[in-house]
């Protein structure tokens, strides 16, 4: 692991991060902690954290000093407003925007709907265009919750948005936020590869191409996607991968066509035949290839969800995933090799990496 990276690590039982060969906290005991974003536009990068207490409800803290003190979580920031009649379940994901607008912060939230803040994460305003859309009451709860876990922001221009909802599918806005369209054409809802409706998709994650923003990367409830036009149409690329059902999926930051995914049993929801591998293609998925070096190979009864899976933007690039087992792997060679950075920790639910120093 990098010195100057900093792994920041959720789990069911509160924060870790990992630094310089040690592991910190847990901070916010005893609470569930499902999205962890770094803001580095700015420096120092602020560290931005959802979760989720038993006592005390949810919240959204952030950190300017690397995680040593936060804000404080009762002001309580991100809400519903009161004439919606909903109340906050759970913060699914923290989305920085792109430099072009320094201050703005996204986070999507359970039950399903985006909000924005437009000074860092201070003060949070719901983003009534998806909320009011005519299909938001037909969603359904995914296994996990009716969350909106994926906050994907153009970088040639940030009023173009996209988010994937469990299960809603995925919704495009070209006005950023003002009105929302269900970008799903060749998705099929579920298991049932012949019902493929407007929206519905149990969506679990999307990722952008580095080299070129319309070509999209999308893991499925029950299929690998690509889309070449910004979500408009999908193509199915679940080919050479021992299952199409998963959660994670990454691209990589700066090489196009790249990307990661980690396979599980549909049934089992473990990885397949108990052996650990990475599958990475380099053309776009017409091929995957397994990466295993240094992962368990048997007896690896384990899982990892939509947001457990990440990169540090390094050259070479690192990689980093945590296990509902409580297992945290690290790949320094963009896959090639890996290593166990710490064991028996909570169950964990996501992973984010940042050279913050």
């Amino acid at each position: 692991m990098r010195e100057d990276v900093t792994v920041a690590v959720g789990t069911v039982k509160g924060a870790f991060l990992l630094r310089g060969g040690a592991v910190e906290g847990p901070l916010f005991k005893g609470e569930r902690v499902p999205a962890f974003a770094f803001d580095t536009r700015s420096t120092p990068a602020r560290m931005l954290a959802g979760s989720t207490s038993d006592w005390w409800g949810s919240g959204l803290r952030f950190s300017d000093d690397g995680g040593q003190s936060w804000s404080d979580p009762e002001t309580r920031p991100l809400r519903f407003p009161a004439e919606t009649g909903a109340s906050l379940g759970q913060v699914w994901q923290i989305q920085p925007s792109t430099p072009a607008a320094p201050e703005t912060v996204f986070a999507g939230v359970e039950p399903a709907a985006l909000f924005r803040s437009d000074d860092r994460g201070e003060t949070w305003a719901l983003v009534r265009g998806l909320w009011d859309h005519p299909h938001r009451p037909q969603w359904q709860p995914g296994f996990g919750g009716l969350g909106l876990h994926t906050i994907l922001i153009d970088p040639r221009d940030p009023a173009q948005l996209l988010v994937a909802i469990s299960a809603g599918g995925v919704y495009r806005s070209d006005d950023g936020g003002e009105t929302w369209t269900a970008r799903n054409v060749n998705v099929p809802l579920g298991d049932d590869p012949s019902a493929r409706p407007e929206f519905g998709q149990c969506v679990h994650k999307v990722s952008r191409d580095a080299e070129d923003p319309d070509r999209l990367f999308m893991q499925n409830h029950g299929g690998l996607f690509r889309s070449d036009d910004r979500a408009d149409t999908w193509d199915d690329i679940a080919v050479d991968v021992p299952s199409d059902f998963g959660f994670p999926m990454v691209t990589h930051p700066r090489v196009g066509n790249t990307a990661f995914a980690i396979p599980l049993d549909p049934s089992y929801r473990c990885v397949p035949d108990a052996k650990c591998l990475v599958w990475r293609t380099r053309d776009g998925g017409d091929s995957w290839q397994p990466l295993g070096a240094g992962l368990p190979q048997q007896g690896a009864h384990f899982t990892v969800l939509r947001d457990a899976f990440c990169h540090d933007g390094a050259d070479p690039l690192g990689l980093y995933f945590g296990t509902r087992t409580g297992q945290v792997y690290s790949s320094m060679d963009e896959g090639e090799s890996w290593e166990l950075l710490v064991e028996h920790l909570p169950a964990v639910l996501c992973v984010r990496a940042a050279a913050i120093g």
